[in-house]
């Protein structure tokens, strides 16, 4: 009898498998001649050369649409196992899609502003997306950050922030570094629970395949085959900011956000963002996108909140 070893790489197996291994149970009946017999992300088929190449070819592309889509049922299982074309999981606007996060939901570009961050991207190896809270440019940073890492064009995300201490001192609050940091990095942990399911987001940052670090970790490296996000860069100074532009190694996409009217620096202290927007303008090879209050996409009262803010600022 022959034996077939498959290893689910980068894929959680209490997911896949299902609640009480229901998906490899549905996956088995497709196969009764085979002996099938799944221990955490291995799994062994045992019988005919003929019936188990077939199966591992039906199998892998299980995985695929997994890793792609992070889901799975009955009736992909049913569609994948039965079809004899590759692309029959291919979903309906796919290429407009940046991820298939969690549970299937779609993540994409929700305005023509975020539209234009996804295609100046493909076009830049650096992009500055400057703009007001609530636009989107993070979350569709870390968005095309996790399609890159699926697509295996990088081998790994960092997500940094600078650790302004904005009217709290870390040193007072409690636990260690990571404990006291985790709050302020929180926002990037959001998203990616968006995107990618949870023990495979864990087993990521255990592996780190996934950083989020504050921007002084970020001194002294070289970053190559990864896909860099600065977030909240007006908070940079000076040194900060040409520290972090210049850890850019081979291979590697870099992404600096943040809003110039949210600055949390001493006064006096010049942004590096805002420095940066100057001096880096007429680069080629580095892209700058500015969104505007038009491209928020949280709560409605978040656009007439920021509008209210302008009319007194303007009137200081």
């Amino acid at each position: 009898m022959n034996e077939r070893i498959i290893e689910l790489n980068d894929i959680a197996p209490k997911e896949f498998w299902g609640a009480q291994d229901a998906h490899l149970e549905t996956i088995k009946k497709y196969y009764p001649k085979l002996k099938i017999v799944a221990r955490g992300t291995t799994l062994k088929a045992f019988g005919e050369k003929e019936e188990l190449d077939e199966f591992e070819t039906r199998f892998n592309r299980l995985m695929a649409h997994f890793t792609r889509y992070n889901n799975i049922d009955d009736n992909v299982i049913d569609r994948v196992i039965q079809s004899n074309t590759q692309d029959d999981q291919r979903m309906p606007d796919y290429d407009k899609v940046l991820v298939h996060g969690v549970g299937g939901k779609l993540i994409k570009a929700m305005t023509p502003n975020q539209q234009k961050m996804v295609d100046m991207l493909a076009k830049n190896d650096m992009l500055f997306a400057i703009g007001p809270a609530g636009t989107g440019k993070t979350y569709t940073g870390v968005a095309l950050a996790v399609r890159a890492l699926k697509e295996k064009q990088v081998k790994r995300i960092i997500l940094t922030r600078p650790a302004v201490e904005a009217g709290e001192n870390l040193g007072f609050l409690p636990g260690d570094m990571k404990e006291k940091l985790d709050p302020y990095m929180q926002p990037l942990y959001d998203a990616l629970r968006d995107m990618i399911p949870a023990q495979t987001l864990e087993d990521y940052i255990l592996k780190g395949i996934i950083q989020i670090a504050p921007l002084a970790f970020m001194r002294g490296r070289t970053l190559d085959n990864a896909f860099v996000i600065l977030d909240e860069a007006q908070n940079t100074t000076h040194n900060q900011m040409k520290m972090f532009l210049t850890r850019m190694g081979k291979n590697a996409k870099f992404i600096v956000t943040g809003d110039p009217g949210q600055v949390d620096l001493p006064r006096r202290t010049i942004s590096g963002l805002k420095e940066a927007l100057l001096v880096l303008k007429d680069i080629d090879g580095i892209a700058m996108i500015y969104l505007d209050d038009k491209d928020i996409v949280r709560h409605r009262l978040v656009k007439k909140i920021i509008d209210a803010y302008k009319s007194i600022e303007n009137h200081d």
